[in-house]
């Protein structure tokens, strides 16, 4: 049986990509021996979470040493001169993966990838994809697969939060070495100017029920993240929205750092009667089925993972208009332009005279190309390309 191990950031807290890396290791798990190392700690363990306790897959938990002061400044000189003033080649690059991920954190990731003697190692984001590609050389036999949660424009855009255009290049170059680049979308393929193979990410849950279309609530899940779900834009849209309507209120679902604000726009509107914030949920199922219209405002979007749950659900979506929001739904949903709080709240209103029972219909039917055990054959092949 092949050992395949999944290196993540997190696994026990909230988050979608933590709930779909769950989803595909507890598939997986059914064919193989599977270990998820994380860089949790072992006392925020806890296998309910995700439905981990359904499968057998192993934990391992690790952290990376501090660099010796002198070894960081040295590093951090490099890396400013190679992101501001040195030619990007292959060999600048080469030496930046070092200077950025220094070898005694690297030694450390080794040691856990032998013990584990693992035959296949899927790099969870594009940081520790980059990460895992440094360690090739040392990993001879073991197939390295970098999986990319973020899209391309999030990831590569000038101001982005994530990594930025100048490294555009040096992270190309370095996931070039893996066996595998998967991205979650084919816009996203299209962008980066290596090879890259598009699986997309499958429906994390089943529905209980599918909604009835009758509560007149509009809802919005996400974590609580600087400048990505766009709860921001949603509320001051719904504020717009709610001039000339009575009748509907909003549930946004979600935790993160960024629920003061949203707390506080909501008060300045003096909506507090009309959009409720509801913590994370292991039952998220609860508020699709009270739900009549989702609404996804994001700024981006690797994989709009909601999407799939809100249309299996039987919800008709507003979308901003992402590339990967089209690849989901095609000509299902009602898109704004990305950012525009008035075609956003423009849309919300349609949404309101839609006929619910027609679209939510459609809605469970484009759902289902997103089936877990089609998308889990793909991860099968990739795996064992010889099969």
């Amino acid at each position: 049986m092949k050992r395949i191990c999944f290196l993540t950031d997190s696994i026990f807290s909230v988050g979608g990509v933590q709930r779909v890396t769950a989803v595909i290791a507890k598939e997986l798990a059914k064919d193989y021996d599977v270990t998820i190392l994380t860089k949790d700690k072992s006392s925020q363990e806890d296998t309910s979470l995700y439905g981990l306790n359904e499968a057998y897959i192993h934990y391992r938990y690790f952290e990376f040493p501090k660099t010796r002061s002198w070894k960081y400044y040295f590093c951090k000189a490099y890396s400013y001169l190679y992101r501001r003033y040195l030619p990007q080649t292959p060999f600048t690059s080469a030496i930046y993966a070092h200077s950025s991920f220094p070898a005694e954190k690297r030694k450390v990731l080794l040691r856990e990838f032998k013990k584990g003697q693992y035959d296949v190692i899927i790099g969870v984001h594009a940081s520790l994809s980059v990460k895992l590609a440094s360690c090739k050389k040392s990993l001879k036999g073991t197939r390295l697969i970098g999986w990319i949660h973020n899209s391309y424009e999030a990831l590569f855009s000038e101001g982005s939060l994530y990594v930025g255009s100048d490294l555009r290049k040096h992270y190309e170059w370095q996931l070039a070495k893996l066996d595998a680049t998967i991205v979650l979308s084919n816009d996203d393929a299209q962008r980066y100017h290596i090879a890259t193979k598009v699986i997309y990410n499958p429906l994390t849950l089943k529905p209980d029920s599918p909604s009835t279309g009758t509560s007149n609530k509009f809802l919005a899940v996400g974590r609580f993240s600087r400048q990505h779900k766009g709860f921001d834009l949603l509320i001051e849209a719904f504020h717009l929205f709610a001039e000339t309507n009575d009748d509907w209120t909003l549930d946004i679902v979600g935790e993160g750092p960024e629920e003061p604000l949203y707390r506080q726009l909501i008060e300045d509107y003096g909506l507090q009667k009309r959009i409720t914030i509801h913590p994370f949920t292991n039952h998220i199922q609860r508020y699709y089925h009270e739900a009549q219209v989702y609404v996804l405002s994001s700024r981006w979007e690797g994989f709009g993972l909601v999407l799939v749950e809100a249309m299996a659900h039987g919800l008709p979506v507003v979308s901003s208009n992402l590339p990967t929001s089209y690849e989901i739904m095609g000509d299902f949903g009602l898109y704004f332009i990305n950012g525009d709080v008035k075609g956003l709240a423009h849309q919300m209103q349609a949404a309101t005279q839609l006929d619910w029972a027609v679209v939510s219909q459609k809605a469970i039917e484009t759902a289902h190309r997103f089936d877990l055990k089609s998308i889990c054959q793909q991860w099968h092949q990739l795996i064992e390309p010889s099969v």
